[in-house]
């Protein structure tokens, strides 16, 4: 089915608003094209375009609710799937936190759409993916990576009148670059609204660079350590803190924003006077949908970290409700300020340090202080006198992001970085913090 416009979704969600006998009614509507190719051992191994387009309803009657979803909509689809969410919901038992669905909102249209991104075509992908491996077989590199491009449209709708639609695009490049004999590893990634943003020879030559660099890596004792952390190791690191930003978790005594005898520290000073943090839909680099797709609620532009500070949490319709609060939108996207300095002005001011390029495998240990461990890969190299010394082995690490952010003595550029592994579309710049927690070496490359 093909991407409908604002016009054919409105009708489309008008006539099953209008089937509903519940009390109110609900509608998610949303298509997508996402292209993709992937290559492994210099070879293109899979490309395909997916293309999908999905409607889910939700129905209440008092505080039962049903749901159902379905990707087919002629009229007897349409009426047989608000007849089965009206079905479940009368089975179901009453939600003792069920809320009624919002009024009327008004969304101003955010910067998600680029014709250019929509534009790519097989052609498009096959040269990206062309360059890094013929890059990698001029060097007798190995490279594996991955492509994907999406084209996209959103819709939501209830019975209250509320109604948003709008279309959206982004490509997400990764690639990782070993050396024939294995001992050398290099990684990019690439995230992008607008197609125009991205380059995939830049991308490719960052991460052979890395490959070719990380050769011969010396053992270093663990300790705690200056490192220079590259957006893309910082990433994941924030994002599970982020997380933590919600004010029922916090007062309920279950994230590192809760307060000994009750309550949440909104408002203390966790962090280094430098860290601002904003979630902005508006955003040019990491504009996201003007509504939370849960709540149906309008954006807004939000302070979440302000020179240090704790400056809001996130309240969901349920808990704004018994706390008395105004509730809050989800927020879609996470932007730190930075500076304009490069990562390669961080490593010049550096007398001894560490350069990470990348985190990964992250677990949890404690959410009360948010206690992360993991481990680098990808290219991990001692810095000394300003410059970049040899490359050393991988670490395993012990780290809490709020740690990290208080250690903080400067900060780069941002950079956006998105995908799968980060909750958030994010702006997140390199950084260099002290005593980072390196706790053992790893053998991985």
């Amino acid at each position: 089915m093909k991407l409908l416009s604002s016009e054919e979704a409105k009708r489309l969600c008008d006539k099953i608003l209008a089937l509903s006998k519940a009390d109110e009614c609900t509608v998610n509507l949303g298509g997508s094209r996402t292209g993709n190719i992937r290559f492994a051992r210099n070879s293109v191994s899979t490309a395909g375009l997916v293309e999908d387009t999905q409607l889910a309803v939700s129905v209440a009657y008092g505080k039962k609710q049903g749901v159902a979803t379905i990707n087919e909509f002629d009229d007897k689809s349409l009426e047989k799937v608000v007849r089965r969410a009206e079905d479940l919901a009368r089975l179901a038992p009453e939600n003792p936190e069920f809320m009624p669905a919002v009024g009327k909102q008004s969304y101003k249209t955010t910067p998600t759409f680029s014709q250019k991104t929509a534009d790519i075509d097989a052609d498009y992908r096959a040269q990206a993916a062309a360059y890094t491996i013929e890059a990698c077989r001029k060097k007798g590199l190995t490279t594996a990576g991955f492509f994907t491009d999406q084209t996209a449209f959103s819709t939501v709708a209830n019975s209250n009148g509320v109604f948003g639609y709008q279309q959206s695009t982004g490509l997400d490049f990764t690639c990782t670059v070993r050396t024939e004999d294995g001992r050398g590893s290099g990684w990019v990634k690439r995230t992008a609204g607008d197609a125009a943003r991205f380059d995939a020879r830049e991308a490719a030559d960052v991460a052979i660079e890395k490959a070719i660099r990380s050769v011969e890596a010396k053992a270093l004792e663990p300790g705690r350590y200056t490192v220079i952390l590259e957006p893309a190791a910082t990433s994941e690191l924030i994002g599970f803190m982020l997380g933590g930003f919600d004010a029922r978790q916090a007062d309920e005594g279950r994230s590192f924003l809760s307060k000994k005898g009750g309550g949440n520290r909104k408002g203390d000073k966790l962090f280094d006077e430098q860290v601002n943090v904003w979630a902005d839909p508006w955003d040019k680099d990491v504009g996201v949908l003007p509504w939370d797709g849960g709540s149906m609620l309008a954006r807004e532009r939000t302070d979440v970290i302000r020179n240090g500070r704790v400056n809001a949490l996130d309240y969901s319709l349920f808990w704004a409700k018994k706390q008395g609060v105004k509730p809050t939108a989800g927020h879609g996207n996470m932007i730190m300020a930075g500076t304009n300095k490069s990562t390669a002005e961080l490593i010049a001011s550096t007398k001894k340090g560490v350069l990470v390029t990348r985190t990964w495998y992250i677990r949890l240990v404690d959410p009360q202080t948010v206690l992360l461990t993991g481990l680098t890969r990808d290219g991990t190299f001692y810095i000394e006198n300003g410059k970049i010394l040899h490359p050393i082995k991988n670490f395993r690490f012990n780290e809490s992001p709020v740690t990290m952010l208080n250690n903080i003595e400067e900060i780069g550029k941002p950079v956006i970085i998105g995908g799968d592994e980060v909750p958030y579309q994010m702006m997140i710049p390199p950084m260099k913090v002290r005593d980072f927690n390196f706790t053992s070496l790893s053998d991985a490359v």
